[in-house]
C-alpha cells in the first residue's frame, strides 16, 4: 500500500482561520538565495521583497471571447463599476476595477478590493452577488493574473488538439477550452482539450471547473504526466493513428516560491531541497510533453517558481537532449512587463554551499544532477536563446511570481525515429503501432461506464428526435453513464472525443466527459409526449438542430420570465402567447435574437423553458437566472440574491401573492402547482447533478487548498 499523504499544518489549532495572519513574512535563506542567484536585476531586490509581502489584488476574467462575453462586459461596466467609483470604505477611497493591459479585449480585471471587503461591505452587496452568480454559472473566473499568461501564449485555435498535462485545479484548462470555443459560428469545435492530473482527487476539482463551461470537446483523465499514455484515433478504414497534439501545456508541480503573496506558509517552508527534488520530475514531464507534441506544434512550460533550477535549467536540459529538434520561441504580450531568462546560474546544496559546475561537486553531495547546471558550451548557450524565457516579478505589475517559456517542435526528437515527420499528426501513413497493454490504474474512485447510443436505443432517440425536430442531431455522439435501468441523464460529446473514448477506454483512465444535454423528466401528464427535457448546459449543442419547441422571444418577456417564477399566459405579451400556442406542452427553448448589432442586448440568448397548461417558466437555477438578468442589464430581485430564502423573505416583507379562486394557501394555482411539481423536482436534480461528479472528491481534496510548496512536493511522492 502507498504511504498516506501528510497534511500541511501550522503549529496550533488547524481550525483557527487566523493562523496565516500570524506568519512573519521573513525568510533569510530565501532572500540570501535570490540575492546570490541573480536571476533578475538585484538592484530591484528591495522592491521585489516588499511586493512579495503584500496581499494579492482580487483579479477575475470574463469567460470566453464571444459576443456573450462582450455583452456581459458592457453591462458590468455600466451597472457595477459606476457604483464603485469614488466609493469610501473606512474613510478610504476605493479605486474602481481596472482592466489588465495585456489581456485581450478588456476581459480580465483587477481590483484593489480584497475578498473581505467585497464580501462584507454593504456598498458592494450587488457587486458581490454579481461575482457569485457569474462565477457559479461559469461566466466569470477568479484567477491570479500571471496564471492567465500560459494559455494566452499557447495561441490555441478552435481546430487544435490540446493536452494540459498537469491541469488541476483547472483555471488554465478553462482558458484553453474558452479559446477552443472562440468561433461564435461553431458551437462544437473541431479540436479538443484533454485535461490530465496525476492525483485522482484533484481530477474532480477539474471536473467541477470544466462543468461550468459546458464544452462537448473536453475530457478529464487521470495519469502520471511523465508517463502519459499514447492515445489512438481510429480512421475510417479501421486503422489506428497515434494522436499528436497541436498544443501542450506543461504547468508542472513546483516549489511555488513565487506564490508567497497568496500562500503565506511558503515563507516558513521554503528551502532549496524542494527545487532539487522537483527538477527531475519537471524535466521528465517536459520531455514527455515534447514527445507527444506534433511537429510544428507549440508547448508552454511554466512554473510558479522563480528558481532557475526549476526554470531555465529544465528548459536547457530538454533543449540539449532534443538536439535541435526543439527551439525556444520569442513571444510577447503587449504591455506585459517581464524579466528575460538567464543563461548563467549557480546550484546550492542543502548545506547552502554554492557550485558553478557539476565537476565541482564533492563526492558526498547527492541528488544534484548535471542537468541542474547551465550548459558550459558557449555556442550551445547562444543557440538556446534562454533570454526568450519570461520571469514575471511581483513588483513589476502587482502580480505573483511566475516563469513561462514557449517551445516549438521543428522535427521529430532524435529517439522518435519510427514516426513519420509530418505536421499532420493524424496521418494514416504513420507506422503500425505496437500492441498496447492495459496500464495499471492508480488509486481513486471507480468511474461509471461511458455507454454510447447504438441502434438498440432507437426507440428512445426516435421519441426525442420527433418531439424536438432533431432531424440532423448526431445521436451516435450521445452517451449515458449506466448500463442498467432507465437512462436518466444523456451527455453529448464531439466526434473526436467519441473516437478517443471508444477506442482507448481500456488504456485511458477517463474521469469525465460530455455536456449534459437531456435529462429524464417523469412527468405524470398524459399530453407530455417526450420523457426527456432539454438541460440548460446543453442548449448551445442541441438548439442548432431543433426545428420544433423553439420559441422566439422579445426582451420584455425575457425579463418577466427571469424575474417571476412561473408567469401565467395572460401576463405575457400577445406575440409570445401566440407562439407558445403553436408548440406542444413540455420542455422547450426560448430564443432571443437581437434586431441588429446596435440593440441594447446585441447577442443571442438561449434559455430552457417549460410550457404548462396555464403558465410557462424558465428551467434554470437561481445563478443562471441572475446571469441572464445581468446580461440584459436588469436589476436582480431581492429573492434571487445569494443567501436569500425566497419564500421566507417574501413572507417577512409581506410580499405574498394575492390569492385567487382555485389557489392554495401560498397563492399558487393548484393546477399550475400540479403541472410543475415534476419540473420543480427535476430542477433541483439539475442543480444537484452539477455537483454530482465533484462533491465527494472536493471534500477529500479540501486539505489540498491552498497549494503550497510542501504540498506540491508531496503530490509527487
Amino acid at each position: 500500500m502507498g504511504r498516506r499523504r501528510k497534511k500541511f499544518q501550522l503549529k496550533g489549532d488547524r481550525k483557527d482561520k487566523g493562523h496565516y495572519k500570524d506568519i512573519v513574512k521573513e525568510n533569510q535563506k530565501y532572500e540570501h538565495y535570490y540575492k546570490e542567484q541573480q536571476c533578475f536585476d538585484v538592484s530591484e531586490f528591495s522592491e521585489f521583497i516588499t511586493a512579495m509581502k503584500q496581499p494579492l489584488p482580487a483579479v477575475f476574467r470574463i469567460t470566453g471571447y464571444k459576443k456573450h462575453a462582450k455583452q456581459l462586459l458592457k453591462n458590468m461596466k455600466m451597472n457595477h463599476f459606476v457604483d464603485i467609483a469614488n466609493l469610501k470604505i473606512n474613510n478610504e477611497i476605493i479605486k474602481p476595477p481596472a482592466s489588465l493591459p495585456w489581456y485581450p479585449e478588456e476581459l480580465a480585471w483587477k481590483t484593489n478590493l480584497n475578498r473581505t471587503q467585497i464580501r462584507k461591505a454593504p456598498q458592494l452587496e450587488k457587486f458581490h452577488a454579481f461575482l457569485i452568480a457569474e462565477t457559479e454559472s461559469g461566466h466569470i473566473t477568479r484567477q491570479e493574473a500571471v496564471s492567465m499568461i500560459p494559455p494566452l501564449l499557447l495561441d490555441v485555435q478552435p481546430h487544435h488538439k490540446v493536452l494540459d498535462m498537469c491541469a488541476a485545479p483547472g483555471s488554465k484548462t478553462a482558458q484553453i477550452i474558452e479559446l477552443l470555443h472562440q468561433d461564435d459560428t461553431k458551437p462544437i469545435p473541431d479540436g479538443l482539450c484533454i485535461a490530465n492530473d496525476k492525483d485522482n482527487r484533484r481530477c474532480y476539482m477539474l471536473v467541477h471547473q470544466m462543468n461550468r463551461l459546458n464544452s462537448p470537446a473536453s475530457i478529464v483523465v487521470n495519469h502520471d504526466a511523465a508517463t502519459f499514455p499514447e492515445i489512438y484515433l481510429k480512421n475510417e478504414d479501421s486503422s489506428e493513428t497515434a494522436l499528436r497534439y497541436d498544443r501542450v501545456l506543461c504547468d508542472v508541480p513546483c516549489s511555488g516560491d513565487g506564490t508567497m503573496r497568496k500562500n503565506s506558509d511558503v515563507w516558513l517552508k521554503w528551502n532549496i531541497a524542494n527545487s532539487i527534488y522537483l527538477h527531475g520530475i519537471q524535466l521528465r514531464i517536459l520531455i514527455r510533453g515534447l514527445e507527444l507534441l506534433a511537429t510544428g506544434g507549440q508547448l508552454v512550460y511554466s512554473t510558479c517558481s522563480l528558481n532557475p533550477i526549476e526554470d531555465e535549467a529544465v528548459v536547457a536540459a530538454a533543449l540539449s537532449k532534443c538536439s535541435g529538434a526543439v527551439e525556444l520561441c520569442h513571444v510577447q504580450l503587449p504591455d506585459l512587463k517581464w524579466s528575460p531568462g538567464v543563461s548563467k546560474w549557480k546550484v546550492m546544496d542543502r548545506g547552502q554551499n554554492w557550485y558553478e559546475k557539476f565537476e565541482d561537486l564533492p563526492e558526498n553531495v547527492r541528488n544534484i544532477t548535471k542537468t541542474m547546471f547551465p550548459p558550459e558550451n558557449e555556442e550551445m548557450v547562444n543557440k538556446m536563446h534562454l533570454d526568450r524565457c519570461m520571469r514575471l516579478l511581483p513588483h513589476h505589475q502587482d502580480t505573483g511570481g511566475f516563469f513561462v517559456s514557449v517551445l516549438r517542435k521543428v522535427s521529430n526528437l532524435p529517439w522518435q525515429t519510427g514516426e513519420k515527420d509530418v505536421k499532420n499528426q493524424n496521418s494514416k501513413d504513420s507506422p503500425k503501432q505496437p500492441q498496447r497493454k492495459k496500464p495499471r490504474w492508480g488509486p481513486g474512485f471507480k468511474e461509471d461506464p461511458f455507454v454510447f447510443f447504438t441502434k438498440d436505443d432507437e426507440s428512445l432517440t426516435s421519441e426525442i428526435r420527433s418531439f424536438y425536430g432533431l432531424g440532423t442531431f448526431p445521436f451516435d455522439q450521445v452517451l449515458s453513464r449506466s448500463t442498467t435501468g432507465k437512462k436518466k441523464h444523456l451527455y453529448f460529446v464531439s466526434h473526436i472525443v467519441k473516437n478517443i473514448v471508444e477506442n482507448n477506454i481500456n488504456f485511458l483512465k477517463v474521469i469525465n466527459t460530455g455536456v449534459r444535454t437531456f435529462s429524464r423528466s417523469d412527468n405524470t401528464h398524459a399530453n407530455i409526449a417526450c420523457s426527456f427535457r432539454i438541460v440548460q448546459d446543453g442548449v448551445e449543442c442541441v438548439e442548432p438542430s431543433m426545428s420544433k419547441q423553439v420559441v422566439k422571444i422579445k426582451i420584455g418577456d425575457v425579463i418577466k420570465l427571469l424575474v417571476e417564477e412561473q408567469p401565467k399566459f395572460n401576463t405575457l405579451s400577445d406575440e409570445l402567447r401566440t407562439r407558445l400556442s403553436e408548440i406542444d406542452s413540455g420542455s422547450m427553448i426560448y430564443k432571443y435574437v437581437p434586431d441588429d448589432d446596435n440593440a441594447d442586448v446585441s447577442c443571442d440568448l438561449l434559455m430552457c423553458g417549460w410550457k404548462g397548461h396555464v403558465s410557462s417558466r424558465l428551467y434554470m437555477c437561481k445563478n443562471e437566472r441572475m446571469h441572464f438578468l445581468n446580461m440584459v442589464g436588469h436589476p436582480v430581485p431581492e429573492h434571487l440574491l445569494p443567501n436569500k430564502n425566497t419564500r421566507r423573505t417574501r413572507a417577512e416583507n409581506g410580499q405574498g401573492k394575492d390569492k385567487e379562486p382555485g389557489d392554495d394557501e401560498d397563492g399558487n394555482s393548484i393546477m399550475q402547482k400540479s403541472e410543475n411539481s415534476d419540473v420543480n423536482r427535476d430542477e433541483k436534480e439539475s442543480v444537484d447533478e452539477k455537483k454530482e461528479h465533484s462533491s465527494q472528491a472536493e471534500q477529500k481534496a479540501n486539505d489540498m487548498i491552498p497549494e503550497t510548496a510542501s504540498e506540491a512536493l508531496n503530490e509527487q511522492t
